[in-house]
């Protein structure tokens, strides 16, 4: 589903994965993926080091648009959180070549702008 970037979608953040280890916004807190979705960490996005995720919630798209990336040119669209608008990566859409390909379908998340929640429980 595509949202419109500058809407206000506060209202739709969804909490999911409760006790499970996590990425959250680190402007809102939304939860982002599950820490088990993570694919590499050998990733570079706009502002430095990204995570390349299989799946993730609490998105919004931007428009699609052909980018030149270190391994080409692909179609990606940026990517924001639900909760504060924040861009947070961006999608794969398209790949340009087959040894790309297993990125289709997959998020590039900027490790600048995620916390790792790691759900632990202390004993009281």
């Amino acid at each position: 589903m595509t949202q419109t970037v500058n809407a206000d979608t506060k209202a739709q953040v969804i909490a999911a994965y409760h006790d499970h280890p996590v990425f959250q916004c680190s402007t809102c807190s939304a939860t982002i993926a599950l820490q088990d979705e993570l694919i590499s960490k050998s990733f570079s996005g706009r502002d430095g080091r990204g995570y390349l995720m299989h799946s993730a919630i609490n998105l919004k798209m931007g428009k699609r648009e052909e980018r030149g990336l270190l391994t080409g040119v692909h179609t990606v669209a940026d990517v924001y959180c639900m909760g504060c608008n924040e861009r947070l990566g961006w999608h794969y859409v398209k790949a340009p070549d087959n040894a790309q390909k297993y990125k289709e379908g997959k998020y590039l998340l900027e490790r600048e702008k995620l916390v790792k929640d790691n759900a632990w429980k202390l004993d009281e």
